[in-house]
């Protein structure tokens, strides 16, 4: 026991010697506890702001503010893709180089004087709260009291509460999802909230924007639910083994499968795509232009629609369209068309891809059409915008209209007349309805173990940097397809008037697969003559101006999928996307029809299961597909051609 006590003390006594000589001298560390950068040559104030919404959640908010800023509006742009990246897109002491870069349209900000707001949403980088992908208002799908409405409304309180350099009027806009937002701030919006600006808005995932094309789902866009919502700031990336696009889809079998390669059973967004893949409850309640449709017009909007938006082409049409006849709609509901691909108005608009409009388009839009229209509504004794109800861009000629509604051919003196364009035998297509006598029909093997691509590859992935071209995939040269023989192709004559169409196609397209399932793609295009003096490179280019995919199990009901009968002709009916072009003379119009477009739409495996998502190898089929021109049996596209 003694000995133990003895032990006991030295080992107290060596360790208050370690406690009082240190290891290594004191040497301070040379970086200060809080750097405060030194900013007085900026011409803009950073304001970092955590604002409470009403069930105590706090959401990060960024504020720039124009030095010597009074009685300036404030233009607030909601986001899931993280604030401080949208506000810090250079190290500079100027507004404009700190801006330049996605959502901001940086002439419109920087020469109006606007104050710029920008807001992480809840779940997303520095704000507080749960993230549910395109958070649905609350109700049935969100039992919670909060939604993307009220957490507008909370900010725009909170602005006008304590930005003592505005005006106390606020705008807000956005692209793609951050254009999805502005659309719900409509919905009881705050009487300081003066005008809306969606652009290319997420608006139905099931009918024709993110997620599905009628059913047919966007396979390649499984990278962005995992990046977006596996974590809060986008950490965790999405990764592949191949090259090609194409081989990776493919290799996986069904999108499920491919998914679950993936770990992406642990996603919550995902989860929920898997038990909803038709058009069902879960789809219809989120759908903007129905929820819009039901609510009153008390802010203008200005709705921001791209020609050939690769990603979200259906959505500003179809809120167009829901609220263009509401009571007050008239002077408060605006569309915007452009020759766009998805967001391009904020970039340079002078081409897209092969394309050459001569002018930049963009630039038009936001000097003539953006800055008057937002200027008026946020600026304290503003003159009127002039800005028509409609502003389209015309394809094919290559000018700017303004327009009274939409769709509309002209401001005065022409109307739209329904016209179906025949596709008849020999490849043949035309106005004349297709005669007796002639073969009924035209038939290709479609082939899933061989889908067509719906681009040259090697298949790209969805990317917007460097090497990647997805952007301009809507005007891909259609040439390669044509010369499939699993692709149907109908070419008319030459034209020797031009042919103009404005508003959506109509596909009533008579077809049998001796299949049980069927996946049906349809192409309008223009077809250039085989020299173009001016533009040698244009020279049989092939541009698509209207197209879209149809999963055939819901020919008969978008919510209960049906197996389709083997070989019995039946009629499948839907509409293509907007258009508004001219086929001029010389050039010929020609439609392509076939049943995959692939790797951007899973597979359809051509025999019937009851959830394409986990179709079987085995399901996988090759089936023959026929287009029937038969009297009584046509096939056609019905064009909205304008009639002077």
């Amino acid at each position: 026991m003694k000995s133990i006590a003895s032990l006991a003390a030295a080992f107290s006594f060596a360790t208050m010697l370690t406690a009082q000589t240190p290891a290594y001298p004191n040497y301070p560390s040379e970086t200060p506890a809080k750097f405060q950068p030194s900013t007085n040559s900026f011409d803009y104030v950073k304001r970092d702001e955590i604002i409470a919404m009403r069930d105590g959640v706090k959401l990060h908010t960024i504020i720039l503010i124009p030095k010597g800023s009074k009685n300036a509006p404030m233009l607030l742009t909601r986001t899931p893709y993280e604030a401080k990246t949208l506000t810090s897109h250079a190290q500079s002491p100027h507004l404009g180089p700190i801006l330049q870069g996605y959502d901001n349209a940086v002439d419109v900000i920087v020469d109006g004087g606007y104050i710029r707001v920008v807001q992480d949403i809840r779940g997303k980088y520095g704000s507080e709260g749960d993230y549910i992908m395109n958070r649905p208002l609350s109700g049935t799908q969100n039992p919670t009291p909060v939604d993307h409405s009220t957490d507008t409304y909370d900010t725009i309180d909170w602005l006008v509460k304590n930005v003592p350099e505005s005006n106390g009027k606020v705008g807000i806009l956005g692209i793609s999802y951050d254009g999805f937002l502005p659309l719900m701030a409509l919905v009881n919006p705050h009487p300081a909230l003066k005008v809306s600006v969606p652009m290319n808005p997420m608006v139905d995932g099931w009918m024709g924007d993110d997620w599905f094309h009628n059913g047919a789902f966007r396979q390649q866009n499984l990278p962005y639910i995992y990046e977006q919502q596996a974590t809060r700031s986008n950490d965790e990336k999405w990764w592949s083994g191949h090259r090609d696009d194409y081989n990776l889809y493919l290799e996986a079998g069904s999108a499920g499968e491919l998914a679950q390669r993936h770990g992406m059973e642990q996603i919550g967004f995902w989860r929920k795509i898997l038990a909803h893949p038709a058009y069902d409850s879960f789809w219809r309640e989120q759908a903007m232009d129905k929820i819009l449709a039901a609510h009153p017009v008390k802010v203008p909007v200005m709705l921001v629609h791209g020609l050939w938006d690769q990603e979200d082409i259906y959505g500003s049409i179809a809120v167009w369209n829901a609220l263009k006849d509401k009571q007050g709609a008239a002077d408060k509901v605006f569309l915007v068309m452009g020759p766009w691909y998805h967001g391009q108005q904020i970039a340079d608009g002078s081409t897209l891809g092969a394309l050459n409009f001569r002018a930049d388009t963009a630039l038009y839009f936001r000097q003539n059409v953006l800055r008057p229209f937002l200027d008026h509504y946020l600026k304290d004794e503003a003159p009127p915008s002039g800005v028509a109800r409609v502003t389209a861009y015309e394809t094919g000629t290559n000018k700017w209209l303004q327009l009274p509604t939409w769709p509309a051919g002209c401001a005065a003196g022409c109307a739209m007349k329904p016209t179906p364009l025949y596709l008849a035998a020999g490849g043949k297509a035309g106005f004349t309805a297709p005669a007796p006598g002639n073969p009924g029909y035209d038939e290709y093997i479609s082939d899933p173990a061989k889908p067509v691509p719906f681009r040259a590859r090697p298949s790209q992935p969805v990317g917007y940097d460097g090497e990647f071209t997805w952007a301009k995939w809507l005007v891909d040269d259609q040439r390669e397809a044509s010369g499939r023989t699993d692709v149907a192709v109908f070419v008319s004559d030459i034209l020797t008037q031009p042919v103009k169409i404005s508003g959506q196609p109509l596909v009533n397209l008579v077809a049998s697969t001796s299949g049980t399932d069927s996946d049906w793609v349809v192409k309008v295009i223009d077809v250039y003559p085989d020299q173009v003096a001016a533009e040698p490179a244009m020279g049989g280019y092939q541009l698509m101006v209207s197209a879209d995919i149809f999963r055939g199990r819901y020919r008969e009901s978008m919510e209960t999928p049906k197996a389709i009968t083997a070989g019995q002709p039946l009629t499948y009916k839907f509409a293509l996307p907007t258009a508004n072009h001219v086929f001029l003379p010389g050039h010929r119009m020609m439609v392509q029809i076939q049943s995959s477009w692939f790797p951007l739409y899973d597979r359809n495996p051509q025999t019937f299961v009851p959830n394409i998502f986990w179709a079987k190898p085995e399901d996988y089929k090759k089936a023959t597909q026929r287009i029937y021109h038969a009297p009584g049996q046509a096939s056609f596209v019905e064009l909205p051609v304008v009639a002077r």
